[in-house]
């Protein structure tokens, strides 16, 4: 078991939904955490509050991963406030749902750059720092869409089905090194995202799930907990969180 007291993580899109989870969860665990958000100033800044009011330690860090520069700066930012980074969580992620007939390529480029482009983003600003760390840690939040298709979802599909192949490339780069990189596929979450299903399309869709609900935030965060703390010897896997939905 890793020590996490005193480590340093950045969580992209940490502002909301699961990503915010994640860092009270690593900041519960003593990780000092670096939550990155675009656009939800307001709700980053109380996740910091409630991560301060538990006597964590956390920064909110305005950018925009899906552009280099902007993720070279957080990366920045985050040492130059606490001199080292363990672990990255990329977990920046939007939804632009439309069948191929109606996607435009505006749809289509804007998923990709924010889901995918932003892995390449981040992972190549914080990678010579995260490989001095004893433990590093890169944990990529994929999803269930990425494994097994999505109706109306061929941008958010393809851009998770590229952070699994990322994933296990990266992670046979990196193992002489010690550095693990893991995927967590969640199912279908009560988040924000999931909220906006119609009521009738959400009961089908739960009636599918051989665990008869929907997942919880707080249970992917414990999945990333996991990963850093226990997942010495795991890489290169896709952790998969979804009520058996699929396997």
């Amino acid at each position: 078991m890793v020590e996490l007291k005193g480590k340093v993580a950045i969580v992209t899109g940490g502002g909301k939904g699961i990503g915010a989870t994640i860092a009270k969860q690593l900041a519960e665990n003593g990780v000092k955490v670096v939550i990155n958000y675009n656009r939800s100033s307001e709700a980053a800044k109380k996740v910091v509050q409630s991560i301060h009011e538990c006597g964590g330690e956390a920064i909110a860090v305005q950018a925009d991963v899906s552009v280099l520069e902007e993720a070279k700066k957080l990366v920045e930012i985050a040492m130059e406030k606490y001199e080292k980074l363990d672990i990255l969580v990329n977990n920046a992620g939007i939804t632009r749902d439309r069948t191929f007939k109606k996607l435009s390529e505006e749809d289509w480029h804007k998923v990709i750059d924010i889901n995918l482009n932003s892995v390449y983003n981040m992972t190549a600003a914080a990678l010579p720092h995260i490989m001095q760390s004893e433990a590093g840690r890169i944990i990529n939040i994929s999803s269930i869409i990425g494994q097994a298709g999505g109706f109306g979802q061929t941008n958010y599909a393809a851009a998770k089905a590229g952070m699994i192949g990322f994933t296990k490339s990266l992670a046979l780069e990196l193992a002489k090194t010690g550095v693990t990189v893991n995927a967590i596929c969640p199912g279908f979450i009560e988040t924000d995202m999931l909220a906006e299903v119609p009521e009738q399309i959400k009961e089908q869709i739960k009636a599918k799930i051989p665990m008869r609900r929907f997942g919880h935030a707080d249970e992917i965060a414990r999945g990333v907990l996991f990963l850093c703390r226990d997942g010495e010897y795991m890489t290169g896997q896709q952790l998969n969180m979804n009520g058996g939905l699929y396997m």
